[in-house]
């Protein structure tokens, strides 16, 4: 079956167009839009007229694309933004209105348990107990389970790269000062999740992935840290413009960074950018379900 995924997040709209079969999911079509909804739900707690009109269009204009690309069945998912924005049925109506599709709210615990799917889907040969991480714009998840069987430890916390960005750094580089005060705070959100230990550690999601162009696909606390220090003293578009990184994934980079320094700390573990995540486990859930209702 070819589906069609939008993935409505704080940071991006991203679509995904996969063939899934007997498990697997082979990408066929992708693209991005950044939005930037978390913004709009950091300065005011809900989501402005205008960018609920931005989103509605970008999101007609990929469910467009998607069924131009063969997909069967079309459906958009809903991340942090519509979880944290006081008017997350507004969006999701706008959404649903624009694209002619089912529009689905993910929780934390959905978005984990999906991420998780979509990176072992796509990893070679996975080991006893993986550990996925998706670092996106508004939050992140960590799921630990074992192939075959499912995760079997989900949490999702608010404080993805666009949120720490917003909330807790600011300027461009941001004060020493600033980092310290949002590593501290990082390390208060991490610190009490006491997941299982993996055996690996996959990271998923676009923050992760610009990381890996610049620092290498696997990365520990060291690479990370080392990192922070350049893009403390140095513009962030100055560090990633040799790695091909637009300016508006550079504009969040050091607070995914942060972020993954200290998750990579609290697991005692390198991670590893994964090839699949969120979009690749909501493609094969959504074939599943119409393999049942069939």
């Amino acid at each position: 079956m070819i589906v069609g995924i939008l993935d409505v997040g704080s940071n991006t709209v991203r679509l995904l167009v996969a063939s899934v079969h007997d498990g697997s999911v082979e990408q066929l079509t992708r693209d991005r839009h950044y939005l930037r909804l978390g913004d709009d739900v950091h300065a005011a707690g809900r989501i402005g007229a205008r960018k609920l009109e931005e989103a509605g269009e970008v999101a007609r204009e990929l469910a467009r694309a998607a069924r131009k690309g063969g997909a069967e069945r079309v459906q958009t998912i809903v991340t942090a933004p519509g979880r944290q924005a006081a008017n997350g049925d507004d969006l999701r109506r706008v959404l649903e209105k624009r694209t002619k599709a089912a529009v689905v709210q993910l929780t934390g615990e959905d978005e984990g348990r999906l991420a998780w799917e979509g990176a072992v889907a796509r990893m070679a040969d996975p080991p006893r107990r993986v550990g996925v991480v998706d670092l996106g714009g508004g939050s992140f998840e960590l799921a630990v389970g074992r192939p075959g069987r499912g995760p079997a430890w989900v949490r999702s916390v608010d404080g993805g790269a666009l949120r720490i960005t917003r909330e807790l750094l600011g300027g461009d580089p941001p004060s020493r000062k600033k980092v310290a005060r949002a590593r501290e705070r990082i390390r208060e959100l991490v610190e009490p999740l006491d997941p299982p230990g993996p055996d690996v550690v996959a990271v998923v999601g676009g923050t992760s992935r610009a990381i890996g162009r610049v620092v290498g696909r696997r990365y520990g606390a060291a690479e990370l840290d080392e990192l922070v220090d350049r893009l403390t003293r140095k513009r962030a578009e100055k560090v990633t413009a040799p790695h091909g990184i637009t300016p508006e994934r550079a504009h969040t980079l050091l607070g995914g960074t942060l972020v993954l320094a200290e998750i990579a700390r609290t697991l005692n573990r390198e991670l590893e950018v994964g090839r699949g995540g969120l979009r690749e486990g909501a493609a094969l859930a959504l074939a599943r379900d119409e393999a049942a209702a069939a």
